[in-house]
């Protein structure tokens, strides 16, 4: 099967918004065996909308578009596919319904405004998707010719369920037996260069076994992604597994984890199986590391809290730094370090302290302690490991990177232990 997908929206041609609806799709059909022909971006505009369709279902005769399905004035895509298809738009009083009892859960007195109602005006003949996590139904509109159009909301997690939930199940019943598809595999890895891993890889740095292996860097470190085209189901999962294992094995401690697991997943997972119990403190990165622990579902029973250490005398008074050794050291220092982590260990009670101190940016650096400066320390029951380097990037970047340093160092602690 062929399709192609219309992302709607000014805020996409404005660069406003970044488009993920697109490529998210786009894996999601591959991994089904769907090649997706040909992605494009509208604006809101009826006119726009109305020659993109009409120019895919041309070419295809199958289309996926995301957006332009909510209550305001310019949320023209099903009035406008409905048109080109020929059908009314009828007033649908189970959506209707829907919406009002997801109103009143969400606790908003009264009713929803009339601007709602038009989010259930469905072409005649069209199939409901049904939206289990918004207000928006998607709309599966076929014509005579078998030609068809799946409108979807362009909120992502909306979108997501609803094909997820709906148009999957629809897409793989047309498709029958999937002889071929294109999936892919990732081996995520850090603390490791980009330009190492060819020479540590050797002979798979290219690919193997019919696999091409891109190089992904990123904040958190580089990830290895394979993939795999052209081959059964069932092959091409057997191949990728094959081949993110020898990939972990030839890498070795670099890898962490495989997918979009997080390495803060990683260490919880470490420090659980150990139990030990976590408490942070920060400076130059002002919590990101608590909150990056305690986005993980589950973190409640390792991760015991931690203390935002800014100033100086938050560093002395709530951790314990001595003020002689940030009088001969510096707050940005191995010592500040060691004494935040040992500090945050023994006022909270756990076994792994971790204390980072830095220069973030964009001012604030000196030749002896330039922009990118970060001293982290991991504390595991009195034992103490230190990492120091300048990260490279803007503010948030080097603060988003001292984080994955903190969770790597931890990470390596427990697993030599």
């Amino acid at each position: 099967m062929h399709l192609e997908i219309l992302t709607v929206g000014d805020e996409l041609l404005l660069g406003l918004t970044i488009d993920t609806n697109g490529p998210w799709l786009s894996r999601e059909l591959a991994a089904d065996g769907v090649q997706v022909a040909r992605r494009a971006s509208v604006g809101d505009q009826a006119t726009q909308i109305a020659d993109a369709v009409r120019d895919a279902l041309d070419r295809t005769g199958a289309l996926i578009t995301t957006g332009g399905l909510g209550p305001t004035a310019d949320d023209l895509t099903a009035p406008t596919i409905a048109a080109l298809f020929g059908r009314e738009l009828v007033f649908d009083s189970t959506q209707w319904e829907r919406i009002r009892k997801l109103w009143r859960e969400r606790g908003r007195p009264g009713e929803p405004p009339n601007a709602n109602r038009q989010q259930v005006m469905i072409p005649a003949g069209a199939r409901v998707l049904s939206n289990r996590h918004g207000t928006a139904p998607g709309i599966f509109l076929e014509d005579e010719r078998g030609r068809w159009v799946a409108m979807l909301p362009g909120v992502p997690r909306e979108m997501r369920g609803i094909f997820n939930d709906e148009l999957r199940p629809l897409v793989r019943a047309r498709l029958g037996g999937v002889t071929s598809v294109v999936r892919t595999r990732t081996v995520r890895t850090t603390s490791v260069a980009e330009s190492q891993l060819p020479s540590i890889l050797g002979d798979l740095a290219r690919g193997f076994d019919g696999m091409s292996l891109a190089y992904l860097p990123g904040q958190e470190g580089v990830d290895l992604r394979l993939t795999i085209a052209g081959v059964a189901p069932d092959e091409a999962d057997a191949r990728l597994a094959a081949g993110a294992a020898l990939l972990g094995d030839r890498v070795g401690a670099y890898v962490y984890a495989e997918g979009a697991t997080d390495l803060a997943e990683v260490v919880l997972a470490a420090c659980r199986a150990r139990g030990l119990r976590l408490a942070v403190a920060e400076s130059c990165t002002g919590g990101l590391l608590g909150a990056r622990v305690t986005a993980i579902p589950g973190s409640s029973d390792v991760f015991m809290g931690g203390i935002i250490a800014y100033d100086n005398a938050v560093k002395e008074g709530q951790l314990g730094v001595a003020a002689a050794t940030l009088a001969a050291h510096g707050a940005v220092s191995e010592a500040v370090a060691r004494e935040m982590a040992a500090g945050v260990r023994a006022r909270l009670g756990t076994q792994v302290g971790v204390g980072i101190t830095g220069v973030a940016g964009p001012g604030g650096g000196t030749p002896d302690k330039p922009v990118g400066l970060v001293w982290i320390a991991v504390d595991v029951d009195g034992e103490v490991r230190t990492f120091g380097g300048r990260l490279i990037g803007d503010r948030a970047e080097v603060r988003y990177r001292a984080t994955q340093g903190a969770l790597e160092l931890i990470r390596r602690v427990l697993s030599q232990r």
